[in-house]
């Protein structure tokens, strides 16, 4: 016996418990999209451990008494009151002397970089770091340390995070955990050169989805033009189709996508809740699942239709948060042309690797930055409801750590059950 909507409607004048007894007890087919008794979940022992060495941050004393003395030299007063040892940079907290302009200490990094001998010869400055009233100098380590996914995800951040599309980021300069509510971000976007580490971080994050979903709760559309980044994943049950690599197929995934988001809309509607947490509260009724449209290379589809592509991207970004349809969108031309001024203005949250230029910088995160970035990982997170990035080292999944983890959910759990209208709608 199927509920109607009147059903639903009389049975809302009850208390809410009575609500979802009635609609249990009326739709035996009920999916509860926390019934995992039957799913088997991939185990950390997958992962390895990763490299033991630590970094070398090299003489830690010695650059702190470096850098008062250059700054002295420039007639800045400045004490080097704290030190956070990260992954990949040590950054230096200082504390300045009133009426001192920070614009007259950002100006020096060069200088800085020169007195220190850093690495890579640049030295970013951080004035103020956030929250706090002090101006961070973060000098890269002569040796990177790896942030592995076993240690994120074994990391009490993570492992007591209740949202189900938390997904691990890597460590802060301060050496912390850093995760994200994908659910939150709503959606984010990713740029970088090339080897800068967006692939990688692509991976991490559906990885860290897999580690800890079923199907029922959240189901994956992976749009990859390039072909060789994540096609691996085929097979997997949360897919929602094959993963992606034609550019008319990937349009088409975007039209059903927004089909899909009026569609849950017009059954929020019906029964009177706002969102898919609301819903799905709703037992009685099929429990709605997370969608995830994860876009490995936004400039090969931009490429064969931008206004289409823009405008589709921008509607998914602009309501879909709501029904829980959230975008993940990489690419590595971070041009104008690309990452278009409507698509900046829709999705907040990005994430900045290393670019060549200040200019990409600028398109990316509206600030220069990113073009002092190491490679490797490094990257700048800049959360929906902050201003200032934060600096972090990405977590690091090898090829084969993920050949791994697509093998035991294709191996120990149901078989992928495709819906042809994704990539059908037109």
């Amino acid at each position: 016996m199927k509920i109607g909507i009147p059903a639903v409607a009389a049975m809302k004048t009850g208390s809410t418990a009575v609500q979802k007894g009635q609609l249990r007890a009326n739709n035996p087919m009920a999916n509860d999209p926390n019934d995992t008794a039957m799913w088997e979940y991939p185990p950390e022992s997958l992962l390895a451990d990763g490299p033991k060495e630590k970094a070398d941050r090299g003489d830690i004393r010695k650059n702190a008494d470096t850098i008062e003395r250059t700054l002295e030299s420039f007639g800045i007063r400045a004490n080097v009151v704290e030190v956070n040892p990260g992954p990949a940079v040590t950054q230096y907290a200082l504390k300045i002397t009133l009426g001192t302009k920070l614009s007259k200490i950002t100006s020096l990094s060069s200088d800085l970089a020169l007195a220190l001998a850093a690495p890579t010869g640049q030295v970013r400055i951080e004035a103020p770091i956030p929250g706090r009233d002090m101006v961070g100098i973060e000098i890269p380590n002569r040796g990177l340390e790896f942030v592995t996914l076993k240690r994120m995800l074994t990391s009490d951040i993570l492992r007591h995070a209740k949202r189900k599309l938390t997904v691990a980021l890597g460590l802060d300069v301060s050496g912390k955990p850093v995760v994200a509510d994908i659910g939150k971000m709503p959606h984010v976007l990713v740029a970088g050169a090339t080897n800068s580490g967006k692939s990688v971080l692509m991976n991490t994050l559906i990885c860290s989805i897999l580690f800890k979903t079923t199907p029922k709760e959240v189901r994956l559309i992976l749009i990859d033009p390039k072909r060789v980044e994540l096609t691996g994943y085929n097979g997997i049950p949360h897919l929602l189709t094959p993963v992606i690599v034609e550019q008319d197929k990937s349009l088409s995934a975007l039209h059903w996508a927004i089909n899909e988001m009026e569609n849950r809309y017009k059954k929020f509607a019906e029964i009177g809740v706002r969102n898919i947490d609301g819903f799905n509260e709703w037992s009685g009724f099929q429990a709605l699942p997370y969608i995830i449209i994860c876009i490995d290379e936004l400039a090969e589809i931009m490429a064969y239709a931008p206004a289409d592509v823009e405008d589709s991207i921008c509607r998914i970004a602009q309501m879909a948060r709501a029904v829980g349809i959230h975008l993940v969108v990489a690419t590595q031309r971070p041009s104008v042309d690309v990452i278009t001024g409507l698509i900046k203005a829709n999705i907040p949250c990005r994430i900045a690797f290393n670019v060549t230029s200040m200019v990409d910088s600028r398109v990316i995160i509206d600030m220069p930055g990113a073009e002092k970035l190491l490679g490797r990982g490094d990257m700048l997170f800049i959360p929906p409801d902050q201003s200032k990035p934060s600096r972090i080292q990405g977590t690091y999944v090898s090829e084969g750590e993920v050949n791994k983890i697509v093998e035991f959910l294709k191996n120990k759990n149901v078989a992928a059950q495709y819906t042809e209208e994704v990539v059908n709608t037109r």
